[in-house]
């Protein structure tokens, strides 16, 4: 079952974290969240889950930076958030989809227990600009039926920027 924007607002500060919060971003059943002002972008063309890729940053200036297709920018959202009592989940905006920008390729699901910023995987289908802090995404939580542990996985778990892939770390075991 999917909370209600109502229920997430009650549950702020309790079993739902998002800092900052902003009572006015709830929507009916989900919380908008804002794009930070800085992009990671792959320096390399051919990409190896075996080992680090390099990437650079961008910044978002106040006036746009226009992003363009076939191009993967790694981008964060301004929001801190936690739960370890519902499974959360991450989705565009319908308004950003409408302009064919996509935040996330597959890493739209949360682990129950993740707690940090949210990486997006953000690619367009024709050049378009975005701003900082625009209201990108949107979180919301699902409720969980039967015994489950906590994610603590250390490669994604608290986190305090934008997170490239850490796949090569699974081929380290």
């Amino acid at each position: 079952m999917i909370l209600s924007g109502k229920e997430i607002e009650k549950r702020i500060g309790k079993d739902i974290f998002i800092e900052p919060f902003d009572k006015s971003r709830i929507n009916p059943n989900s919380y908008n969240l804002t794009l930070s002002n800085e992009l990671l972008v792959y320096e390399e063309h051919e990409l190896d889950m075996k080992r680090p890729n390099a990437a650079k940053k961008l910044v978002i200036p106040e006036e746009g930076l226009l992003l363009q297709p076939n191009v993967l920018y790694l981008g964060r959202t301004n929001e801190y958030t936690k739960t370890e009592r519902f499974v959360p989940m991450l989705e565009g905006r319908s308004s950003i989809g409408r302009l064919g920008l996509y935040i996330h390729v597959t890493a739209g699901f949360g682990d129950i227990g993740f707690s940090g910023y949210w990486t997006l995987e953000i690619h367009c289908i024709q050049p378009v600009r975005i701003y900082p802090d625009v209201e990108i995404c949107q979180i919301y939580y699902h409720d969980i039926l039967g015994e489950y542990e906590l994610y603590t996985s250390g490669k994604y778990q608290n986190n305090s920027g934008i997170q490239p892939s850490l796949l090569y770390k699974d081929f380290e075991k």
